[in-house]
């Protein structure tokens, strides 16, 4: 048995060899031909992939004719989110299920229709009898891309009309899936910690009268304690992080599933596994992964040119993953 696997290990990396071989065109037919490789062009400026009226990030000024960067700034439905954010601080409330009513609806709600948002949401955030223990609590992944990926499929089999495209279904299936993701979320690392981390498995239900953001801490902390900051820091980053309208790898994959007519848990779970990618979402760990590389290599965090050489390293493949990236730095990637 164990020749057999070395045999294997050996003749895969024979083959791996041949793909290398043969399946490598050449870069300068990209330009001949005009195709675009990714969501940039060979200059690094964005490339058109759709049109949104949804959210618009401003990173550029002209001045005299010429592009030159700025302070960026970001529209939900041509509002200034800083101004949004800054209501809910004075008025001291959490503003997140505003805003993904914003953004899917395209109009700011009134009291009355808030509240009966909100209560909506709440009525959604209830998984299915035994999900947890039959769904979640089988097949752990260390990853949790991969765990809410699984998720999302399994709910297409709870629900009684998967297929049904008509803009209502969809609409009941995203506002289930935006009120269900922080039970997925948390019950896949609850478990992740007690199956490989030897941790109590501890699982709290989402409380009806606390903000989305809230119920996240919530469902999070062994005791259900959190900090009002806290929750106002969560929020806010909830917020910012629904900035999906620009074009980014995950909305793209999502355009082009959805374009074939499929479900709206398999466009998702799609987009999930976009999102797990180390040049998309994924990148998160990979900046974690860095700055502990970078620790090892700078001695000297005000030397300017130490740091420097150091990025010029990442630039050029000579350190850390040999990717050529500094992550952390844009969406746009595979290029």
């Amino acid at each position: 048995m164990k020749y057999n696997y070395k045999r294997t290990d050996i003749k895969l990396y024979e083959l791996a060899e041949v793909c290398r071989k043969n399946y490598n065109i050449e870069p300068e037919l990209y330009k001949q031909h005009n195709v675009k490789r990714g969501l940039r062009d060979e200059n690094g400026k964005g490339v058109i992939a759709g049109l949104t009226d949804i959210s618009e990030i401003v990173s550029y000024a002209t001045e005299n004719g010429i592009e030159v960067p700025c302070k960026g700034e970001l529209y939900y439905r041509g509002v200034d989110v800083k101004q949004l954010i800054k209501g809910f601080i004075d008025e001291d409330r959490h503003g997140f299920e505003e805003i993904i009513y914003l953004l899917i609806f395209g109009e700011l709600p009134n009291k009355q229709d808030l509240g009966d948002f909100n209560n909506l949401l709440t009525d959604y955030r209830k998984l299915p009898k035994h999900f947890v223990r039959d769904v979640i609590m089988n097949f752990t992944s260390s990853d949790m891309m991969n765990s809410l990926a699984k998720s999302v499929l399994a709910l297409y089999s709870e629900d009684k009309h998967p297929d049904d495209t008509s803009l209502e279904n969809v609409l009941r299936q995203s506002l289930e899936l935006i009120s269900l993701f922080p039970l997925l979320c948390v019950y896949s690392y609850q478990v992740y910690n007690y199956d490989k981390r030897d941790s109590n498995l501890i699982i709290h239900q989402p409380r009806p009268d606390i903000s989305h953001a809230e119920n996240l801490l919530h469902i999070l902390r062994t005791d259900n304690k959190y900090t009002a900051l806290e929750a106002r820091v969560l929020d806010t980053a909830l917020i910012l992080h629904a900035e999906h309208g620009g074009g980014n790898n995950s909305t793209v994959t999502t355009h082009v599933v959805t374009s074939s007519g499929t479900d709206t848990y398999s466009a998702i779970a799609a987009a999930l596994g976009s999102l797990k990618g180390p040049k998309h979402g994924g990148a998160n760990i990979k900046v974690v992964q860095m700055f502990e590389h970078m620790k090892t290599q700078i001695s000297d965090y005000s030397d300017d040119e130490e740091i420097k050489s150091y990025l010029l390293k990442l630039l050029n493949k000579e350190t850390f993953d040999k990717s050529g990236l500094i992550y952390g730095m844009g969406h746009a990637v595979y290029s």
